[in-house]
């Protein structure tokens, strides 16, 4: 079994990437970033999918995988799990539109950024990620209600 990550590992691999982007990509994964953290204070940052020939995907969670964060040579981009299932009315999914559930925005050099609408987008991503945590209370059953009642 996979041992995780710590999420203070990831985080400092974050800063890592960041640092050792010293250009347009390392500032543009940086203010994603904060963005991400700025729309939902309770993300967690995870570093997942790491193998002997990847150092691994940053990953942004809240109860499952909002986002990845990953830099190419000439793009970074966001790829939302269930970005699919996601309303986006100010079109900022531009990438990996013909699959059932993943949606990514790709973000070039000099692009620029709508925090707002990206804020609302993780939002929504954690909606939808929460919509299924939650346990409905078991049904009681006729003997359960009686005995309930006799308390």
């Amino acid at each position: 079994m996979k041992k995780p990550i710590p999420v203070e590992s990831a985080s400092a691999f974050i800063d890592a990437k960041i640092n050792e982007l010293d250009d347009w990509r390392g500032k543009t994964l940086a203010k994603v970033r904060a963005i991400i953290h700025a729309a939902d204070p309770e993300i967690v940052e995870e570093l997942k999918w790491v193998k002997p020939t990847s150092p691994g995907t940053p990953v942004f969670s809240h109860g499952g995988i909002v986002c990845t964060g990953e830099t190419y040579k000439t793009v970074v981009k966001l790829t939302f799990a269930k970005g699919a299932s996601l309303k986006d009315p100010s079109g900022l999914f531009n990438s990996s539109l013909d699959g059932n559930v993943r949606r990514a925005i790709d973000i070039h050099e000099g692009d620029k950024i709508d925090a707002a609408a990206l804020k609302d987008l993780i939002r929504a991503a954690v909606a939808l990620n929460l919509k299924g945590k939650t346990k409905p209370k078991p049904k009681l059953t006729p003997s359960r209600a009686r005995s309930k009642r006799a308390d």
